[in-house]
């Protein structure tokens, strides 16, 4: 499943969550194969996952869609009728995001440092994800432009955003700590970075460029889970996830913090400022611009702009 996966570039993360729903399913029905099984039994494995389990619709597609894809793909039985049959769950649900205000924000960031708080003032200075932020490479920072460039970000597109002037000495002083790190990992016969879709091989000395080096490297070595060979990978997403999560329970705010409220903020506060919609999508990298209108509630002043009778008495 892993290989099939992997020829059709699915993402780590999407490979690591389709093989364990699979799992699940496998040991759910006792460790039963598959090719055994059929529409009964992945009825029943969903709605074990949304009766007893109580897992969201999303969650719930995705273990669906991690089967279909382990019956089409993997064991090749596309022209089974009951494959298309199987109910998915009702989604579509509006949610509106959780913002910060602009004086949460700042609480938030002061509780922060080192990469570690300038990757987290990325995320609200320049409306980056978290795996975007974190993935950013030497080449991509533009000071002169005051640009950043996403590669890759969701959906595989590339994309342009603002680099925030209060943020160039900081992140001059980033690189040069990666630059003296990669400087040592050159010294030590290392140096070697993970470099996309065969990149490695086309362009050998890429590896140990210093353009392609990551902006937040990690402070020890990993073992890459496809390849096994060891290199100095990004900072780990647990890492940031745990400290803003940390910091805005020293700074007092009560609101679910996590990295992407960052963005969220970003987004909320750009269209308080008066920047137009299809500008904050563009620096969000949204594909519809209906995705970007969930920010516009922050425009609706005390709920759609309305004075309550109450006020009036």
């Amino acid at each position: 499943m892993r290989e099939r996966l992997r020829v059709q570039h699915y993402a780590l993360r999407t490979e690591r969550a389709y093989v364990d729903w699979v799992r699940r399913f496998i040991l759910f029905h006792g460790k039963r194969h598959p090719a055994e099984m059929g529409a009964p039994e992945m009825e029943a494995f969903l709605t074990h996952l949304a009766v007893e389990r109580c897992v969201s619709a999303s969650t719930q597609n995705q273990a669906k869609a991690a089967l279909l894809f382990l019956y089409k793909q993997v064991l090749g039985q596309a022209d089974l009728p009951w494959l298309d049959d199987v109910v998915a769950a009702r989604g579509g649900k509006r949610r509106l995001p959780v913002v910060l205000t602009p004086r949460e924000a700042r609480e938030l960031l002061l509780q922060l440092s080192g990469p570690i708080g300038l990757a987290a003032s990325l995320l609200y200075g320049s409306g980056l994800r978290l795996m975007e932020c974190l993935r950013l490479r030497v080449k991509d920072v533009e000071f002169e432009r005051r640009e950043l460039l996403v590669r890759e970000g969701k959906g595989g597109k590339d994309r342009v955003t603002v680099l925030p002037e209060n943020l160039i000495a900081p992140l001059r002083q980033q690189l040069a700590h990666s630059r003296a790190v990669h400087q040592k990992d050159l010294a030590a016969g290392r140096g070697d970075v993970w470099l996309p879709d065969a990149l490695a091989v086309k362009y050998p000395n890429a590896q140990r460029a210093w353009g392609w080096q990551w902006v937040f490297p990690s402070p020890v070595l990993s073992i890459d889970p496809r390849t096994g060979e060891e290199r100095r990978h990004h900072l780990h997403a647990q890492g940031l996830q745990r400290a803003v999560a940390l910091a805005a329970r020293r700074a007092g705010i009560d609101k679910p913090c996590s990295p992407h409220v960052l963005r969220h903020s970003f987004a909320t506060h750009m269209l308080q400022a008066g920047y137009d919609i299809r500008t904050v999508q563009e620096l969000l990298g949204h594909a519809d611009v209906s995705t970007t209108m969930v920010y516009t509630h922050v425009l609706n002043k005390g709920g759609r702009g309305v004075l309550s009778p109450f006020d009036a008495l």
